[in-house]
């Protein structure tokens, strides 16, 4: 199945969809997200700020306290990581593995 988005645009980031969608949506500050997901500020922070990726007990926190499954947040951060980790050997052709001779 080939996917709708442009594979040139990096990917959003899960923290960035919480920051600009779902907390304005909900009228919940970070602190507020940060204790209904018990959790401190500094990790909400960090996801919010995208200097964290979510993980697996995180997106299970994230799917009960604001909605989506787990998988769709885990979803958001592995194409995020993909696109990451093409870029990075596209830039830098020398570090990609290389195919096996046929």
């Amino acid at each position: 199945m080939r996917s709708l988005r442009n594979p040139n645009r990096q990917p959003t980031h899960p923290g960035a969809v919480l920051r600009e969608d779902v907390l304005p949506e909900l009228g919940w500050t970070h602190v507020e997200l940060a204790n209904r997901l018990l959790v401190s500020r500094q990790t909400v922070s960090s996801l919010l700020n995208e200097r964290k990726p979510i993980k697996a007990e995180m997106a299970i926190r994230v799917s009960r306290v604001v909605g989506g499954s787990p998988q769709s947040w885990i979803r958001m951060q592995e194409a995020l990581d993909l696109w990451a980790a093409e870029l990075k050997f596209k830039n830098n052709p020398g570090l990609a593995p290389k195919a096996l001779a046929a």
